[in-house]
């Protein structure tokens, strides 16, 4: 979809300056609460959304050059490109769990691919394939004023309506892509517990916009599921296709059986999927994508390589490396091979030698540290630093929003004052 489009691009250099130094609030909340509240019908959710949920929204945007955009958008195309190349899917495929080779033919729904922005230009820390936040940052987008007449003169608004249109396109996309000739009719949103989750709004935001197109949505938990005569229900509705937020990647907890069983069977097309989480964002694949000598050897295109210098350079923690990278920690950042979340995940520079003695226990990868550029915002009345990372939202290698996330800490927590999604201006 179109995203904030320069009109007239400012000087190279132009988005770190205004990210240090626009404090500027461009987000409208009483236009926000009232387009969500317009949007899905249901008041009572949104209302308290202030209280419940205080930093989910930044009152700035982050702004762009439009160059990084255009590598992190390169990266993205060759990462993809190269997920479907048999060398590649063979050396990524041939450990996996054996419900990780099955390719019924999605492609995977808002698969997120999220940046830290240098000196150096953008470098790709991390792949997701169940992304969350998207139908909340295009709302985000549509609640946004100029700050100033510059910015007003440099940036426009997206099309209304361009991305709850691609989004619908995409999951029609994905039930023809597994084969299907009839209509897609149902659609299940499943995760644990959905209504305890931190991004539930999101759901019921997803769940509205989708019914607008002539789908039927069910916002469900695994443990409402059947299965019956070859198809997955809730009840007595068959479920077409589930939209899956599950971090269970390969549904091996006993609690998701019934949706592996369906899976397996090809009763009902899920979005996305083992296989795709195996191929695109299995933290292991950073060590292949970051190895210039292991994809030539594979074949990929010099082109294709040099898009992949974003990648850090990642490898496995074990116990032949594991006293060299003991000393090299300090450049260092730790991930968990299963992680999610940034969950479990540790900059070298903090970690304890009882912390360490966890990691060596566990399957980890090292990735060299990439540390976050930093957004200026304004909180309580003073100029503080926030961290930030930028995420693209991809569907088969188009992007469908451009989101960032401005935190403290380690990770992004949405719990830190002035931090949040933020939307992306490209200057």
């Amino acid at each position: 979809m179109d995203q904030f489009v320069a009109k007239n691009p400012l000087p190279i250099g132009m988005s770190d300056r205004l990210n240090a130094k626009c404090f500027c609030t461009t987000l409208d909340r009483k236009t926000l609460l009232r387009h969500l509240e317009d949007d899905t019908g249901d008041d009572n959710i949104w209302a308290d959304l202030q209280n419940t949920h205080p930093y989910l929204f930044a009152n700035s945007p982050a702004f762009v050059a439009e160059q990084d955009l255009e590598k992190m958008l390169a990266t993205v195309q060759a990462i993809e490109r190269i997920s479907r190349m048999t060398a590649y899917r063979d050396s990524v495929l041939s450990t996996a769990p054996e419900i990780t080779r099955r390719d019924f033919g999605p492609s995977g729904v808002f698969m997120g691919y999220d940046f830290h922005l240098t000196v150096q230009g953008p470098k790709l820390i991390e792949i997701n394939t169940n992304a969350g936040g998207a139908f909340l940052n295009s709302a985000l987008l549509n609640a946004q004023r100029a700050c100033c007449e510059a910015a007003n003169d440099s940036f426009v608004l997206p099309t209304p309506g361009s991305f709850e249109t691609a989004v619908a396109a995409m999951f029609r996309s994905e039930w023809h892509l597994q084969g299907r000739t009839v209509p897609l009719q149902t659609i299940a949103i499943i995760d644990d517990t959905p209504q305890q989750q931190y991004l539930y709004p999101e759901f019921i935001l997803a769940k509205s916009q989708l019914e607008r197109h002539g789908f039927e949505v069910i916002i469900c938990d695994p443990s409402e599921l059947s299965f019956s005569d070859g198809n997955l229900l809730v009840g007595t509705r068959t479920i077409d296709l589930v939209y899956n937020r599950l971090v269970d990647f390969t549904f091996e907890k006993p609690e998701h059986d019934v949706l592996r069983r369906a899976y397996l069977e090809g009763a009902v097309v899920v979005t996305p999927n083992p296989h795709l989480h195996t191929l695109l964002a299995n933290k292991g694949n950073l060590i292949l994508l970051s190895d210039s000598a292991a994809l030539r050897r594979m074949g990929v295109s010099e082109n294709d390589i040099a898009a992949l210098a974003t990648v850090p350079r990642a490898q496995l923690l074990t116990p032949e490396n594991m006293a060299k990278l003991w000393l090299e920690r300090k450049r260092l950042f730790f991930k968990p091979l299963s992680g999610h979340g940034g969950k479990a995940v540790y900059r070298g520079d903090k970690i304890t030698k009882s912390t360490w003695v966890d990691i060596t226990k566990g399957n980890y990868i090292a990735q060299e540290l990439v540390t976050p550029s930093e957004r200026g915002v304004e909180v309580g009345g003073n100029p503080e630093a926030r961290k930030m990372d930028l995420r693209l939202y991809t569907y088969n290698q188009e992007l469908l929003i451009a989101a960032a996330r401005l935190y403290q800490g380690q990770t992004t927590n949405f719990r830190t004052p002035g931090g949040g999604f933020a939307p992306v201006f490209i200057v």
